[in-house]
């Protein structure tokens, strides 16, 4: 039994003008599959909450850490990862309020990381469409700055960007991450991941999300690099 969307806003401590963005940023596209009257589910708002988060913590670790732009984007990469992102949902109990297909329910989807971390991207995305970016920002600074008390356990390996600045050290090299497959039911669903040098595939990766199953492809070409 989920919990109601009252006290989902009694908790975040912001109020919906509108409850449908909330709404919205709750539902799986399982329990949307099943029930079948083009009921809207949070993916499209994960995909803008992803750019919202990225935006509001580059310009808090811009104003406020002097350190390079290589350290700074690797500091960026371990607050939006899924593990950090599934720590911040788990503060607001995010898994309790999601609806969720009856195959999601029965194999745990509520405490699945991948589901809890997309699902907390939709939240900031509906608070964003809601009411602009400072309400984003307000809600979601504080995640950030608690995680950055604790920057030693900020242990996240952000492998994609490893690669990436040793590709850049040859200009007219480019890297591609592309998806060339998925795997297994909606309520289990894994997505195969090729990292592709000038069109040759270095690195594959698999994952329960695209971001994870990048990371893995960046982590192979790596270690296939001696690296």
């Amino acid at each position: 039994m989920t919990k109601s969307i009252q006290q989902l806003q009694d908790t975040i401590g912001y109020k919906f003008h509108n409850p449908v963005f909330l709404e919205v940023a709750l539902t799986h596209s399982s329990y949307a599959n099943e029930v079948k009257h083009q009921l809207k589910y949070n993916e499209r708002q994960e995909f803008l909450g992803d750019a919202v988060l990225s935006i509001i913590v580059s310009d808090y670790l811009f104003n406020n850490y002097t350190v390079p732009e290589g350290e700074l984007t690797k500091l960026r990469a371990a607050i939006v990862c899924e593990k950090s992102l599934d720590v911040m949902a788990n503060k607001i109990h995010l898994g309790e309020y999601l609806r969720l297909g009856r195959g999601e329910e029965m194999t745990g989807g509520r405490t699945r990381p991948s589901i809890i971390a997309d699902a907390f991207e939709a939240l900031i995305a509906a608070i964003y469409l809601d009411s602009g970016i400072e309400s984003a920002r307000a809600f979601v600074l504080p995640f950030v700055t608690e995680m950055l008390e604790h920057e030693d356990s900020l242990s996240f390996k952000d492998y994609k960007t490893i690669l990436q600045e040793i590709i850049q050290q040859n200009p007219e090299e480019k890297l591609v991450y592309k998806l060339v497959g998925e795997k297994g039911p909606d309520h289990d669903k894994r997505f195969v991941v090729d990292v592709m040098l000038n069109s040759n595939v270095i690195g594959k990766g698999e994952g329960r999300s695209k971001k994870n199953a990048e990371q893995m492809a960046a982590k192979e070409a790596l270690e296939l690099m001696g690296r």
